[in-house]
């Protein structure tokens, strides 16, 4: 069977979290498709995507973008946005992640706007969001905070596909 992407990073697990059994690629019935099974115990072992948390962080029509110190995607322009953590809600997540990449608080507004896509293991979720207080400044994860004006976004130096998807969301008005 040929590997796609998914696959590589699921073969990283090779064993149930129940019993230590081996896992197995096999086909599971009831769901009409293959998935990763304990030869023990028969538990199923799912592999789903991760979920990140973000804000648009909004101040005089401006948006707040921050350019990244880390890898992936170092140097580039992107949101506030980070892996949810357990025990939190998404919309804890994202006020989270951005405090701790622009150091600022925000006022979460809107119905969140959510992008997937199928060659990729996560699922991003993005919240508008009012600046709060002080002006953002970059935190340990950021190399330079800079409110752009829809006009002025740095659309070829974008992070990610979610980055694009979303700021073109945003100055669009959608």
């Amino acid at each position: 069977m040929p590997k796609t992407w998914w696959r590589a990073w699921a073969d990283d697990i090779r064993h149930c979290r129940r019993c230590g059994g081996k896992l197995f690629w096999k086909p599971v019935r009831a769901e009409g498709r293959r998935r990763y099974v304990c030869e023990r115990c028969d538990r199923v072992s799912y592999q789903n995507p991760k979920i990140v948390a973000a804000t648009l962080p909004e101040r005089k029509g401006k948006i707040f973008l921050l350019r990244r110190a880390i890898e992936p995607a170092r140097g580039l322009w992107t949101f506030p946005a980070g892996f949810m953590e357990l025990a939190e809600t998404v919309e804890e997540a994202a006020r989270r992640e951005t405090r701790e990449e622009i150091c600022c608080r925000v006022r979460l507004f809107d119905a969140p706007r959510v992008y997937s896509y199928e060659d990729a293991a996560v699922v991003t979720i993005v919240h508008r969001a009012r600046v709060e207080g002080r002006a953002p400044r970059p935190g340990v994860e950021s190399l330079e905070v800079r409110a752009f004006a829809p006009r002025d976004i740095p659309w070829e130096q974008l992070a990610f596909r979610s980055t694009f998807h979303a700021l073109r969301d945003w100055a669009r008005g959608l």
